[in-house]
């Protein structure tokens, strides 16, 4: 029995393959005319057939079709469509360059097969927005931000004004994975949130999974933004940057062996600092940051890659407080292509993040890191022109230093204490397969399996009754538990594992060639928990891995959309509803001291949290006229409640707002092009306001005043709203010259809108009355910087 079930198997898997003695197989990459840089996400389509495919992230493709005369069109926004005959009687490789489309004011029109594939993919939740795209968009004192172009998608907010980090879904800032070329970033601002840590000049491509989240990807509860840097320039050399108010960038790339290899460098720097010093203010803030890449391609089936990311930030105040922090990644990869259907790509990959405090009035130095080694071997079965097949494994340590005290006086009182260190390994094996059931009905399946293990070396506390927090009675409040005893685990040696089945599935039914609906269900785990009770990250934030008393987040996500296509795509409406639910998602019981606590797990609780919601997404994506109008509405809840029926839990037990929550957000964005000299774009966005926790009271304890509150989250700051705009000058005298520039002037919050950061209460000196005092970041802020190319 079963010998025959395995034979079963064995024959439905390759008759899913679709092989048969008459197909072919076409194959190549798609890039960019200019510059030879491979383009991702690049439609490559069969008009006679009706079928497609797109490029991956290093721009191969491969399409199995039956021998014959076929019409290939390859179509990539912001390029021009290109449609070439050919005949195909065997197995053959095709490589493709698309020129950029010319900048001229009649509509480009571009063919309505393009759209067809997107339409019949399999795929839901996802973003993508084209670096051209973003680089119109009006920006914060002319630094061009994609974490804030995020910001004006359905689904996407932040804690505020100021404030690092982004939420997908109501989630928390921590649950959204963050890759740079593979590597994994802990932080992604500059200057405290102000900025992000991408250097727009040296990104190639970007991609959101809000949800039907491939199997490759594992670690997060709630998103995977994918971030791909350049490859650089193989035919010639080449340089751009620019000059704004606070900060500058510059970027150099060329060929290292002409159209087989290149390198690319981009630095990025603030300077605002410098102006302090022709004054008597000792304070100062800055960033700088580097982008590296080469790539060498060895012959037609093999690609080597070196790439490197480097930024820190340094926050000095009248010289007696330091912090610097910032992330380093290093991604060693090769792609190798077995064949014309099997494609491969091995990576080594190292990430860091760093925090360090100097703190001179008090006398000792600070320092934390979290360190990640990770191996990763993907493959892509390119099986048929119907199925396509990825899987693979990787393995992930991690090394987590809480943080070292060091004394900065020989002579201090202080003494020199290091935090116990902290060691995991992550690991996942997966695979998913997409495949056309009928013409109309396509589906995407897969499944992670991800295991997880916390080793020593670290000192482990027992407590009775594996309870770390203990609840009171009598004062109705939780306090820390003694523990009873401790454990040393030596190196190595486990301490806890988990072990978990991540399935996810999407399917698509074509309505007709230009509307859609399609339904996903998605599972996530995190393993790795932020410690933090603030609303967005901070540099001091501190990662520990589940252990005993820390569970991993399982999250459930569950999708249906529905997907339109207006006129041959000029215009796109997307509109999707979903569901959300996390377990053992981290709760705080009042009063929690996180920092320097070596026994987190005493001021923890592991509740869970729930949101739903709608978004609707419509786009106008040709002519002069382009831009989006995004609006999502929904709710994100997080309940805790308590572990016995005598324990009130957090908020008494009830689901409460979770900090992300906004109910209404309103983005629209547009550009429009007056002329070759002259283009404009504005934003304006609209949000309910942050949840809070408002004092309810107050009352006098041995002659001081202390503050009553309710429940958590019971109120919110004011609504949101803000309208930015921006002109873009590229004068005639650089239209026929090789070097080119361009003016970029802008205004951000255009009416001046001060919205409340934060409220605080205070009793007036004077008059001893009570009043809320309101926190605002910004007001109007003008903006000019200069680019450049040559």
């Amino acid at each position: 029995m079963r010998l025959q079930l395995k034979l079963y198997l064995f024959l439905f898997f390759f008759s899913l393959l679709g092989f048969g003695q008459e197909k072919v197989t076409l194959s190549g990459t798609v890039s960019d005319v200019s510059n030879n840089e491979t383009l991702i996400g690049v439609s490559v389509y069969v008009s006679e057939l009706n079928i497609g495919a797109y490029t991956n992230e290093y721009g191969f493709y491969s399409i199995t079709l039956p021998k014959g005369n076929y019409t290939i069109q390859i179509s990539y926004v912001g390029f021009e469509t290109i449609s070439e005959k050919i005949e195909i009687n065997q197995n053959s490789k095709k490589n493709f360059s698309l020129k950029e489309s010319k900048q001229e004011l009649k509509e480009v029109v571009i063919t309505e097969n393009a759209y067809k594939t997107n339409i019949k993919k399999p795929e839901m939740s996802v973003n993508k927005l084209a670096i051209s795209t973003i680089k119109q968009m009006p920006v914060l004192m002319g630094e061009v931000d994609i974490i804030k172009s995020l910001l004006f998608l359905p689904g996407v907010t932040n804690a505020g004004e100021g404030q690092s980090g982004f939420n997908v879904r109501g989630g928390g800032a921590d649950q959204n994975l963050v890759l740079l070329d593979e590597a994994t970033l802990y932080n992604t601002s500059h200057v405290f949130g102000l900025f992000s840590v991408f250097n727009a000049d040296a990104i190639k491509d970007l991609k959101l999974y809000k949800g039907g989240i491939p199997s490759r990807f594992g670690g997060r509860a709630a998103s995977v933004l994918d971030v791909y840097q350049k490859d650089g320039n193989s035919n010639k050399f080449s340089m751009n940057g620019g000059i704004g108010l606070i900060s500058s960038r510059l970027l150099a790339e060329g060929p290292i062996v002409k159209d087989k290899g290149s390198f690319l460098v981009a630095g990025r720097g603030s300077y605002a600092h410098l102006f302090l010093k022709l004054t008597d203010n000792k304070n100062s803030a800055y960033f700088y940051d580097l982008n590296t890449k080469l790539n060498y391609k060895l012959n037609e089936n093999n690609n080597f890659y070196l790439s490197g990311y480097f930024g820190r930030d340094i926050f000095n105040l009248s010289e007696s407080f330091r912090n610097i922090y910032g992330n380093s990644t290093l991604n060693m990869r090769w792609n190798h292509l077995f064949s014309d259907k099997l494609f491969s790509n091995l990576s080594l990959i190292y990430s860091n993040y760093f925090y360090g405090l100097e703190l001179d009035f008090i006398g000792f130095n600070w320092e934390s890191t979290i360190e990640n080694y990770n191996l990763k071997y993907d493959f892509k079965y390119y099986a048929s022109e119907k199925t396509k097949f990825n899987f693979g494994v990787n393995v992930t340590k991690y090394d987590i230093n809480p943080g070292t005290i060091e004394p900065l006086d020989e002579n201090s009182s202080i003494n020199y204490r290091q935090l116990d260190k902290k060691y995991a390994f992550e690991n996942g094996l997966y695979a998913d397969v997409e495949h056309n059931l009928t013409d109309k009905i396509s589906v995407m399946a897969g499944l992670r399996f991800s295991s997880f293990y916390r080793v020593g070396a670290s000192t482990i506390n027992y407590y009775d009754n594996n309870q770390p927090v203990l609840y009171n009675e009598d004062l109705k409040i939780y306090e820390k538990a003694t523990p009873i005893s401790s454990e040393y685990f030596g190196s190595n040696k486990k301490i806890a594992d988990y072990s978990n089945f991540e399935p996810r599935f999407t399917i698509s039914y074509e309505i007709d060639e230009n509307q859609s609906v399609k339904a996903g269900y998605n599972r996530m785990v995190q393993y790795m928990q932020l410690i933090s009770n603030t609303q967005s990250p901070t540099p001091l934030d501190v990662w520990t891995p589940s252990d005993n008393y820390i569970k991993p987040q399982l999250a459930d996500q569950i999708a249906i959309g529905y997907f339109k296509n207006f006129k041959d795509g000029d215009y796109t409406l997307e509109v999707e509803t979903y569901y959300k639910k996390v377990k053992n998602r981290i709760d705080y019981i009042d009063g929690a001291d996180l920092i320097a606590n070596e026994a987190i797990e005493q001021v923890i609780l592991n509740g869970r949290m729930r949101s739903y919601g709608l978004e609707m997404m419509f786009r106008k994506n040709e002519s002069r006229l382009n831009g989006w109008i995004a609006y999502t509405l929904s709710r994100s809840e997080q309940q805790t409640p308590g572990r016995t029926p005598t324990e009130i839990g957090i908020n008494n037990g009830n689901w409460y707002r979770s900090a992300y929550d906004k109910t209404h957000n309103l983005a629209v964005t547009g550009n429009y092009k007056l002329n070759k000299k002259w283009s404009f774009g504005a934003s304006f966005t609209l949000q309910s306001g942050q949840p809070v926790t408002f004092p309810t009271g107050k009352y006098v304890f041995e002659g001081v005043t202390v503050p009553s509150y309710n429940s958590r989250n019971e109120d919110r700051l004011p609504a949101y709203h803000r309208l930015d705009i921006s002109a873009t000058l590229t004068p005639k005298k650089y239209e026929n010259r090789k070097f080119k520039g361009e003016w970029v002037f802008g205004i951000y919050n255009l009416y001046s809108r001060y919205n409340a950061a934060s409220i605080t209460f205070r009793q007036n000196d004077e008059t001893g009355v009570n009043e809320a005092v309101k926190l605002s970041i910004f007001g109007i802020v003008p903006s000019v910087s200069y680019n450049f190319k040559f």
